[in-house]
């Protein structure tokens, strides 16, 4: 499993706190911190509209993104940072000048974002690089998705595809774990889930649907500003994740015998049951349903399981209430 912590633009354009993600991310066990490297002049135009409207200091959807650029060298210092902290750095580029960006920082592969998946001309530019590529799907139909991974695949790259859906947060029937083995099955290559449901459910039910890639938003408190915060997980939410993550492989790597209860013997004497009776019987009594209980341990009396063969026997001798019923209680 490979787990990516995305960030995005949680930073809010603050280079500090863009550090200091890394700082609080490098421990909780994610494998990589994705950011997204947006230069307003190559991406954007002042005619396009906001997701949602939520920037009380940006007039434009191209000044918000203007305000989130960092320059080359800041760029390289964040890479440096993830390396001196043990994970990938990774961003998604939105634009043929941040792929040119991200090349001069010499990113070992590529994450296209939903509204990118139909960008054919990023994209040849993205696999003439000769890097890996994670392709999300949240805005694509199936057939859109055959397009550009048909186009992609000459390319002969390693390439993986993401189940996402775009909604900021997905709710339960939103999530899409039902998509996950139809494109593995249709385009054989590694199969991941993006997420934007704000909690960890999603991912863990990807997980034990054998997803082999993970992504989700990450934010230091979902009151922050922003227009991705309540979709995106806390530190803590991470750290609960990546341990559940983990225990859930661990498991599904496992093979585990129901072929014999042999390692369970012991176990099975103090919680298995042996016949008794409810109430004091005389001697000469015919058993029924209704005389009898199951108490532990077993190896005390008849194994409760065989009562059916107990039921119209006559007993040999008395019996207190609670007694446990061995086979010498009963007339041969």
């Amino acid at each position: 499993m490979f787990i990516i912590a995305e960030i995005a633009q949680a930073h809010e354009g603050s280079l500090g706190i863009a550090h200091s993600y890394i700082d609080a991310l490098a421990q909780t066990g994610v494998d990589a911190v994705k950011f997204q490297t947006h230069i307003a002049e190559a991406e954007s135009s002042i005619h396009e509209p906001f997701r949602v409207k939520f920037s009380y200091e940006d007039a434009t959807r191209y000044d918000y993104w203007k305000r989130m650029e960092f320059t080359p060298e800041q760029w390289a210092g964040l890479k440096s940072h993830c390396e001196e902290k043990g994970i990938e750095f990774i961003s998604s580029p939105f634009s043929m000048a941040a792929v040119d960006l991200l090349e001069k920082l010499e990113v070992k592969k590529y994450k296209i974002g939903s509204g990118e998946v139909s960008n054919l001309l990023m994209l040849e530019k993205i696999a003439g690089t000769g890097k890996d590529i994670i392709l999300s799907s949240g805005m694509s139909s199936l057939v859109e998705l055959d397009n550009t991974i048909n186009f992609l695949k000459p390319f002969g790259k390693r390439l993986s595809v993401m189940q996402c859906t775009t909604a900021y947060p997905t709710v339960a029937g939103q999530w899409g774990l039902n998509v996950l083995p139809v494109l593995k099955q249709r385009y054989q290559l590694p199969t991941g889930f993006s997420d934007h449901s704000g909690d960890i459910f999603s991912c863990l039910a990807a997980t034990a649907l054998g997803a082999e890639l993970l992504e989700f938003h990450v934010v230091f408190d979902k009151a922050m500003f922003g227009p991705d915060a309540r979709a995106s997980l806390t530190i803590e939410q991470v750290k609960k994740l990546v341990q559940g993550v983990k225990e859930i492989t661990t498991d599904l790597e496992t093979n585990l015998s129901k072929e014999s209860s042999e390692g369970f013997a012991e176990l099975k004497k103090i919680f298995q049951k042996s016949l008794a009776v409810n109430k004091a019987l005389d001697k000469g009594h015919v058993i029924n349903f209704d005389d009898l209980e199951a108490k532990k341990p077993a190896g005390y009396g008849i194994n409760a399981g065989d009562f059916k063969n107990v039921i119209g026997k006559k007993l040999s001798r008395n019996k207190s209430a609670q007694d446990f019923l061995t086979e010498d209680d009963l007339e041969a």
